[in-house]
């Protein structure tokens, strides 16, 4: 269950008011003249919205506009939520059979919700996004539970809003927030959507039947604001859009993504003639719908959900005590915690244990936790600098330096408290499980849980096991991530796992184009344009110029392919102290914030990008080959979440794919006779 409101289900119940005859898609009921519809889809934990539903309202509406109730009220049977948009299974099928017509017959339905002539409320606890939003926006007005949040994700998908959001959302609300929100596809949380005045009221769950009743009884004021107003010209939108344009093309290239274009151009144009723009909306939907990167996105939608999915059962894991109150150490306790773990946090230093706490606070404030959950949050991490925790603990998650002594050293110290059947994981980045095992209390129940930082912000855990680890170790440590909402996914001990082995080259050939004479903002342009969201040299600062050189070395010792050359330059920054973004000075000076060059590539030489990608993808072909990793998807899923690598190309395995594996595998001896044999091919190009 998601959302302040529904902790406690079971205490708390949703007002659904007399709908509860057990029909769906949508339920009805009335009393005292207001008609109550809920949506409640069949055998799924969370709402859709699909032809189902659409004509399902449909249907109601007929009755409604037949005979106008005093009131009508939408809202979901959910526990999870109002709806979190339009099934994206039925995409495919829409491009296929003729989108135009079926968002046609979509605004039909919205728009004779929006005509009824009775007030009509949504009521929304938990998500209200994509198509969920889209029927609250028409609505005439909105009730919010705490917890509710609304959002327009669908850019995410290389698309932008099918169902009326592109011209009921401005005109709601500022119109450039408007645009703002559907162009970031950020969501908008209960008190911040009252602001923006996309949510009439606030509104606890146990108050909803009054909060109706007493919204029926007054009219709602919909007066356009001045900005609104003024935006009804079409310079002033011109003047806007071009700043949108701006501000997007800095995060979205149009290249890659178009859909934000899209929106900015079809409210430019059509801004002050809501029928212009909802045809619009609908031509330029249908048309982004059969693009590569809508396609591509949807492919990474559903990737993420396999990884999210694959994880099932019972984890058994109630307290986790994390040996370690390092940057790393310190945020895999915080979230832990915030999803609701019970956490011990140990350290040699309290210092550090005392900026957890306070590390707690931000992280659980930054996921929108009420006031309430954010003090539960802060009871349930403990800081414990004797480590009486691991006595007690189901899992013991140790992140200490990347030194194979200082591991097994804290191994033997947990050894005798460690209870029986409780999992030790180690979060080493880039050292051999195998050469930790043997310290190990129990060797069945060691394994990697290699989380990448930073924890809050980024998805996935490589589930790292070793040739003694048992089966029922990882399917929990799996289960555990899911528990915790990450993605895990399952990776036998390698250098450097999956992650690190395929990153690394990428990092080490920019050493390398630099010793060259390539300035490292060429190199970085590169890559950014690729798709990649940070260049490999600023990469390389912000993970930690310390860090990078011992994976490096690490790796160039337990691989049999060559690695590019580790640059003297890296090792005389280290050796200096210019460690990168936690210095403040790296390769790059980090003062005025994290570097994003756009230099000129007309000079660049013509193989910098594939210099730089293909190393990435062959290392990723290597861990197949190896069975390092269960299949090419779980690599894109991997590569996607865990690097940035970009979205729009669907993986690395898939953008193989797509250019074609001959083309790479020949490209590849090219660039091993022109620079060496770091560049072969491996073998299993042949199997892709």
């Amino acid at each position: 269950m998601t959302g302040p409101v529904l902790r406690h289900m079971g205490e708390t119940k949703l007002e659904l008011g007399p709908a509860t005859q057990a029909a769906h898609p949508w339920r009805r009921g009335e009393d005292d003249g207001v008609v109550w519809l809920v949506l409640d889809c069949e055998g799924s934990l969370v709402n859709t919205i699909a032809r189902a539903e659409i004509e399902g309202l449909a249907a109601e509406l007929d009755r409604l506009e037949q005979q106008p109730p005093k009131g009508v009220v939408i809202r979901s049977a959910k526990p999870a939520g109002f709806a979190v948009g339009a099934d994206i299974k039925q995409f495919d099928d829409m491009a296929r059979d003729g989108a135009t017509d079926m968002l046609r017959q979509g605004h039909a339905v919205l728009d004779r919700l929006e005509a009824l002539p009775c007030p009509t409320i949504a009521v929304v606890h938990g998500p209200a996004i994509g198509a969920g939003l889209e029927i609250a926006l028409a609505c005439e007005r909105r009730i919010a539970v705490p917890g509710a949040s609304f959002g327009a994700p669908e850019v995410k998908l290389g698309l932008h809003p099918g169902l009326g959001a592109t011209f009921r959302l401005p005109a709601l609300i500022d119109p450039l927030e408007a645009m703002t929100l559907m162009l970031t596809g950020k969501t908008a949380h209960t008190k911040k959507a009252k602001s923006l005045g996309i949510v009439d009221e606030i509104v606890r769950e146990r108050h909803i039947a009054a909060a109706v009743h007493a919204m029926l009884e007054h009219e709602a004021d919909r007066s356009l604001g001045v900005k609104a107003r003024a935006l009804k010209f079409d310079g002033a939108r011109s003047l806007a859009a071009r700043q949108m344009r701006n501000e997007t093309e800095k995060q979205a290239p149009k290249e890659h993504y178009p859909a934000p274009y899209r929106l900015i151009d079809n409210w430019e144009q059509h801004g002050d003639d809501r029928d212009a723009m909802q045809q619009a909306e609908i031509d330029s939907f249908t048309e982004l719908l059969d693009t590569d990167t809508s396609k591509n996105l949807r492919r990474v939608f559903f990737l993420r959900q396999r990884l999210k999915d694959g994880p099932r059962g019972a984890d058994d894991i109630a307290h986790v005590h994390v040996i370690g109150a390092g940057a790393m150490g310190a945020e895999i306790a915080a979230w832990a915690a915030v999803k609701g773990k019970r956490v011990t946090l140990g350290d040699v230093d309290t210092a550090p244990l005392g900026q957890a706490v306070a590390q707690t606070r931000k992280i659980a404030e930054g996921a929108h936790l009420s006031d309430i959950e954010i003090r539960d949050a802060l009871d349930r991490m403990v800081p414990d600098p004797r480590g009486y925790g691991v006595a007690h603990a189901d899992l013991v998650i140790e992140a200490g330096p990347e030194k194979v002594e200082t591991k097994r050293k804290i191994y033997d110290s947990v050894a005798a408290q460690i209870k029986p059947g409780a999992i030790l994981a180690s979060n080493t980045s880039s050292l051999s499980l195998d050469d930790l095992k043997t310290a190990a209390p129990d060797i069945k129940r060691f394994a990697g849980l290699h989380f990448f930082n930073p924890v809050s912000k980024m998805q996935l855990v490589e589930v790292v096991r070793h040739n003694g680890t048992d089966k029922e170790t990882i399917t929990r440590l799996a289960a555990f991530c899911g528990g915790i909402d990450r993605l895990p996914v399952q990776v036998r001990d390698y250098p450097g796992f999956l992650v690190n082995r395929a990153l690394t080259p990428y990092l080490l050939e920019a050493m390398v184009l630099m010793d060259e004479g390539i300035a490292k903002e060429v190199i970085d342009t590169a890559a950014i344009r690729f798709g990649m969201p940070m260049g490999p040299v600023a990469l390389a600062d912000q993970v930690g110029l310390d860090i990078g050189l011992h994976v490096g070395d690490s790796l160039k010792a337990g691989l049999d392919k060559p690695l590019a050359k580790i640059s003297d330059d890296l090792r005389k920054k280290v050796d200096k102290g210019e460690l990168g973004k936690k210095t403040g000075r790296g390769f790059y000076d980090w003062s005025q914030g994290t570097p994003r060059p756009d230099a000129s590539l007309d000079d660049a030489p013509d193989d910098l990008t594939d210099r730089l990608i293909l190393p990435m993808l062959d290392a990723c072909i290597e861990c197949l080959r190896k069975d390092i990793v269960g299949s090419a998807d779980e690599v894109d899923g991997a590569m996607i979440f865990a690097t940035g690598f970009p979205p729009f190309r669907g993986g690395p395995m898939h953008y193989a794919r797509q250019r074609g594996t001959e083309d790479i595998t020949a490209r590849l001896k090219n660039l091993a006779d022109r620079h060496g044999p770091r560049f072969a091919p491996d073998r299993g190009w042949s199997n892709i």
